[in-house]
């Protein structure tokens, strides 16, 4: 059997039933704070021109979270799933670094409204089988990022996602994955020059899914090792990868579980020294004009992704990878917030002069997808010098983020949708998620992050 052959039979054979309640659990915590996710990135500049270009893709009856605009399947999945992934705030595998539900769930929700009418059980197993997918692609690599990860990993997932929601049989979903190996596209060249670019390509590889859903259809003969082949996927874009020992492991270990929330709205890889210099600063009561320096020590993904210096005219997309920017935030704010990247707040001067006493530095971790432990020094003008050190950063399921904690991070994002949605809008979602399993039509789940029709 190929590698794509076992995904589909764990695509389509798992069954709610068999999925243990860690897991399920998951789904319903990730499916609210992915919407909330969404919702707050309906409002992130540019939005308006992306939604008119997807406008043009063809018209349909998918919502467009935070907004009252409806399109067709792929075009709406296209623009949900940049706004998940748009303000850097969407949840992750940390280990594969895949942030997989950018992909998995805009594609899934859209299957569901071509469908017509999918139950809440099935939503879950559908979302848990294509986290599964995505996270299994990263966990197989064994090389640095080369193309980027949650988008190409991402697509695969949500084909294995939609595919089941669509109800496709193995031989289409089988097709499916050969047609999204066609389209699977996004490098790492936007990540590095900050460009707002690269949750575009999140969107792209989601699109692609339900494309690759629809043409599953055709009859067209399959490309076999999609993934393990010479040119599959696993060769070209990652290199160097073991994939045997994450085939072995589907349907007994189920990655939504070891999923992390986002606390902060910025890379995962700057979250460890957010944390860490907000912890120190509510020990000690240092402010900005006391620092002399700080340094920050992290394994060389976590330098490469985040250790960017914060330089003039600076955009959102940059300052989001940028731990510099993010640490002098919390210094001189206290925190970190979604209002930190939008409008005046992106060059503030004060910001900008303390970030230059930032410093990222890598600790020479051996792991290539390593992304903490991270530690923390803090130098103060007056020669006191405080340290801090996370072998996991906050929001890892060792660390988990508590249930009021989540539902505030989730009230905050429905402060900024792109147009207003019901006034009771968020009580109901967090209601609907809560006995999820019990929902006969999720479609109520789009049409509440919907935005009320002028």
């Amino acid at each position: 059997m190929t590698a794509a052959d076992r995904f589909a039979a764990h695509v389509l054979d798992a069954q709610f039933a068999a999925l243990p309640g860690a897991a399920v659990d998951a789904v319903k915590v990730f499916v609210l704070d992915s919407l909330g996710v969404g919702v707050a990135g309906s409002s992130v500049d540019g939005g308006a021109g992306l939604l008119r270009v997807a406008a043009g893709w063809g018209a349909g009856t998918v919502p467009v979270w935070g907004r009252s605009a409806r399109l067709s399947g792929s075009a709406a999945t296209f623009v949900n799933a940049w706004q998940m992934h748009n303000q850097e705030y969407d949840c992750l595998h940390e280990g594969a670094v895949v942030h997989a539900m950018a992909s998995v769930l805009p594609a899934a929700l859209a299957a569901v409204e071509l469908r017509g009418s999918v139950s809440g059980r099935e939503l879950i197993a559908a979302v848990a089988v294509g986290v599964d997918v995505a996270a299994a692609l990263g966990l197989a690599s064994r090389a640095g990022f080369r193309f980027f990860r949650p988008a190409t990993a991402g697509g695969f997932g949500a084909v294995a996602a939609a595919g089941r929601v669509l109800g496709l049989d193995r031989d289409a979903l089988l097709s499916a994955f050969a047609w999204q190996l066609a389209q699977a596209s996004g490098t790492m060249q936007p990540h590095r020059e900050g460009s707002p670019i690269l949750p575009v390509q999140v969107g792209f590889n989601a699109r692609a899914a339900v494309q690759s859903c629809e043409l599953a259809t055709l009859g067209f003969a399959p490309a076999r090792e999609v993934f393990e082949g010479p040119y599959g996927y696993l060769a070209v874009f990652e290199g160097d990868f073991d994939l045997e020992p994450v085939l072995a492991s589907l349907g007994r270990d189920w990655r939504i579980a070891e999923f992390s929330h986002k606390p902060f709205p910025a890379g995962r890889a700057t979250h460890g020294g957010v944390e860490g210099v907000a912890t120190l600063q509510a020990i000690h009561r240092f402010g900005a004009a006391d620092v002399d320096r700080i340094e920050i020590r992290v394994p060389p993904l976590t330098a490469r992704l985040v250790g960017r210096p914060l330089l003039p005219g600076s955009g959102a997309s940059y300052c989001r990878l940028c731990m510099a920017y993010a640490v002098a935030k919390v210094v001189r704010n206290g925190k970190l917030d979604l209002s930190d990247f939008r409008g005046e707040a992106l060059s503030d001067p004060p910001t900008h002069a303390l970030a230059a006493r930032v410093q990222t530095l890598s600790d020479g971790n051996p792991d290539p997808n390593a992304l903490a432990p991270q530690s923390l020094a803090v130098h103060l003008k007056d020669g006191r010098s405080f340290a801090w050190r996370c072998e996991t950063m906050l929001a890892n399921p060792a660390r988990p983020l508590t249930r009021q904690q989540h539902l505030d991070k989730f009230a905050r994002c429905l402060d900024f949708p792109a147009e207003p949605l019901a006034p009771d809008a968020g009580l109901r979602l967090i209601e609907a998620v809560d006995r999820l399993e019990e929902i006969e039509d999720v479609r109520l789940l789009a049409s509440l992050v919907a935005a009320r029709v002028p």
